[in-house]
């Protein structure tokens, strides 16, 4: 399809800044699934990705550098790349007039950027008013999302005295570099060889810590505390109580999991919470075959979570619960970029 025809269309121009990405691929695989209205999508990444070939809708595409030539006439911009990248590049992007939907967080502290969890704002019933100028959107971090949601229906259900929380945190939220660091280092270990260490600065193959060393790659672990804990502020809009929370390292390539302890003020039971946090994105696991964990959740959209009673506390409740991080993150984009879609104009501007 020409440029002028395809202008005419009532479909968009899409591109993927950091293609070659986790978070990048993961993209462009849910807007296949959900059916965005696009009639291109541009792959576009630091100029070490240029010229790899990918697929897209079962099409051969190269990976071209990011430029204002390679952005013209861009409608949407998904910023999946590293965030130290996207910091140094986002301008390019901005220049272009896209729309822009950053996963990276390295626009989450300019002023124009609003952060968002679509998740979040329908179980609030938040209605978002439609601006006549379009501003950045940063999606909010995956755990944030999967414990804001949670502690949310929990509080509708029952008044919160204590919540604290242990988050796992995978490998993946440091893209490739940490999941081939992760692999090579469990390799060389059972083969008695030097590990690698750029990314995690220590061992991380079956090891478990909740300190970052100073080497390590960015960011750190406390910068990942402080992000959640923000982001969770920020989406529920200050109506549940943040947790006590800890950020370990853990030694798996996908997927967040969590372990939330609560306790209410009021009697309660595990049967009512479970009830209260079933619903749209969360599933209720109760088998001993179906649980909650990094397999059970890879390549699922939903939060998969498990309540039982704290065996201390008459009104204390652990909820363990895991999410697909990268699809959570994707499924929230490109959410925004359809709303943002009903309002961006289509086709030829006469």
């Amino acid at each position: 399809m020409s440029r002028n025809t395809s202008r005419n269309t009532n479909l968009f121009r899409v591109a993927l800044v950091g293609a070659a990405s986790l978070k990048g691929k993961e993209v462009r695989e849910v807007l296949g699934e959900r059916g965005f209205p696009s009639y291109e999508i541009k792959l576009l990444d630091e100029d070490e990705a240029a010229g790899q070939l990918e697929q897209v809708n079962d099409e051969p595409s190269f990976i071209q550098t990011v430029s204002a030539e390679h952005l013209e006439e861009i409608d949407f911009t998904f910023l999946t790349a590293t965030e130290s990248y996207i910091a140094r590049s986002w301008t390019t992007v901005r220049d272009s007039g896209s729309e822009i939907i950053d996963l990276s967080y390295a626009l989450e502290n300019h002023s124009g950027a609003v952060l968002r969890s679509p998740w979040l704002e329908r179980e609030m019933e938040r209605s978002r008013e439609v601006a006549l100028a379009s501003a950045p959107v940063v999606v909010a971090h995956p755990a944030a999302v999967m414990m804001a949601l949670l502690l949310l229906r929990l509080q509708k259900a029952t008044p919160l005295r204590v919540a604290a929380a242990v988050v796992g945190h995978p490998a993946s939220e440091y893209g490739r570099p940490g999941m081939d660091e992760l692999h090579d280092q469990t390799v060389n270990l059972l083969s008695f060889q030097q590990m690698p260490s750029a990314v995690f600065g220590t061992q991380a193959a079956f090891n478990l810590y909740a300190q970052s060393v100073a080497s390590a790659a960015h960011p750190t672990l406390a910068e990942v505390e402080s992000r959640i804990l923000r982001h969770m502020q920020t989406i529920s809009e200050g109506r549940i109580p943040l947790p006590a929370l800890m950020v370990l390292q853990a030694p798996v390539f996908h997927g967040y999991t969590v372990a939330i302890y609560v306790q209410s003020t009021s009697a309660t039971t595990a049967k009512a919470l479970e009830e209260a946090l079933a619903g749209e994105h969360v599933a209720i696991h109760h088998s001993d075959d179906e649980f909650p964990c990094n397999v059970s959740v890879a390549g699922v959209s939903e939060i998969l979570a498990s309540v039982r009673p704290d065996g201390s506390s008459g009104n204390g409740y652990w909820i363990f619960a895991a999410c697909d991080n990268l699809r959570v993150s994707a499924i929230q984009a490109v959410e925004c970029a359809e709303e943002m879609a009903q309002t961006r104009p289509r086709g030829q501007l006469q």
